[in-house]
C-alpha cells in the first residue's frame, strides 16, 4: 500500500521546513503539532538521526467531514507531513501521509471525497516548495 507523498528539495533542513510550513497555509492546512524526533531521541535514549520534524496538518472543513463519516478518524488525523534531512548533502525529503490511507485502513468509502480533497491539496502545497531555495 502506497502511504506517502514525497518531494526532495535542494535546500538544507531549516529553510525548506520554513517553505513547508508556508506552503500547507497557503493550502488551507494549519500546523497543530511540531514534534521534532530528533531532540526527543537524542533525550530520550541517547540517538542522533538526521533532523527531522513532524507536523501534524489539519484542514478543519475537512477533518469535520471526516468525522461525520467515520466516528474513529481521529486515530488517522491530522495529517503527517514529515521535512526530514536527506544526509549531509545539504537536500531535504518533505513527505506526507496519503490520504487515501483513510479509505483503505477504515474501509470506509465515505471518507472517499474527503481524502480526495485533503490529497489534493496536500499534493499542491508540496509542488509549491521551491525545488531550489537560495
Amino acid at each position: 500500500m502506497r502511504y506517502a507523498i514525497t518531494t526532495t528539495v535542494d535546500a538544507p533542513f531549516d529553510q525548506t521546513l520554513a517553505a513547508t510550513h508556508d506552503a500547507l497555509a497557503d493550502r488551507g492546512f494549519g500546523v497543530l503539532t511540531e514534534i521534532d524526533p530528533a531532540a526527543t531521541l537524542k533525550a530520550k535514549v541517547g540517538a542522533d538521526i538526521a533532523p527531522r520534524v513532524i507536523l501534524g496538518a489539519c484542514r478543519p472543513q475537512l477533518a469535520e467531514q471526516a468525522v461525520a463519516v467515520e466516528a474513529s478518524i481521529g486515530l488517522l488525523l491530522p495529517c503527517n507531513v514529515v521535512v526530514r534531512a536527506d544526509g549531509d548533502d545539504g537536500r531535504t525529503i518533505v513527505e506526507a501521509v496519503d490520504p487515501g490511507m483513510m479509505v483503505g485502513v477504515t474501509g470506509n468509502e465515505g471518507l472517499q471525497a474527503v481524502a480526495q480533497e485533503a490529497d489534493t491539496r496536500l499534493r499542491a502545497a508540496l509542488e509549491a516548495i521551491p525545488t531550489h531555495i537560495a
